[in-house]
């Protein structure tokens, strides 16, 4: 009896080691993962006019992903408001070609340093929208948006 009820247990145990182990290439990508593809291919220009739930379903789903080689990744780069922050947000949003003032502007100096540098970086950004200075950021995003890039920039000076 003791016998067949450790090959109860041991079996049992096996079941549950796989079923535990994560998911396999059978079961697709996990959302996270999936996410992070996304915004690889986003950047990279290879969406092919895709939106998210396009993209999931193609590249993301039980049977697209052994049937489709994955994406080429780049290397999250970590700054100091991705490691402060819980969870695994995505690390930094590309600036691309957004133009950032050089300085805090003259007309702020009554201001204290952080509402400044706000006003100038807001100034900034309201002269970019017009000619797309803004390299597709928006003011405030997660992962850093213009604000923030803004803000850090003009802090370091």
């Amino acid at each position: 009896m003791s016998i067949r009820l450790c090959l109860m247990f041991a079996s049992a145990a096996a079941l549950l080691a796989l079923a535990w182990s994560g998911p396999t290439q059978a079961q697709g990508l996990t959302e996270r993962e999936c996410s992070a593809k996304y915004r690889a291919a986003k950047a990279a220009g290879t969406l092919q006019g895709m939106n998210w739930n396009q993209f999931r379903r193609a590249q993301c789903a039980a049977g697209a992903a052994a049937a489709t080689p994955p994406a080429a990744t780049a290397p999250a780069q970590s700054t100091p408001s991705a490691r402060r922050s819980r969870g695994s947000a995505p690390a930094t949003v590309g600036v691309g070609n957004a133009v950032f003032p050089s300085g805090v502007s003259a007309k702020y100096a009554n201001e204290k340093p952080g509402r400044a540098r706000m006003l100038t970086c807001l100034d900034q950004y309201r002269a970019n929208k017009t000619d797309a200075g803004n390299g597709g950021l928006r003011w405030i995003q997660k992962g850093g948006g213009y604000y923030s890039e803004c803000n850090r920039r003009l802090s370091q000076r």
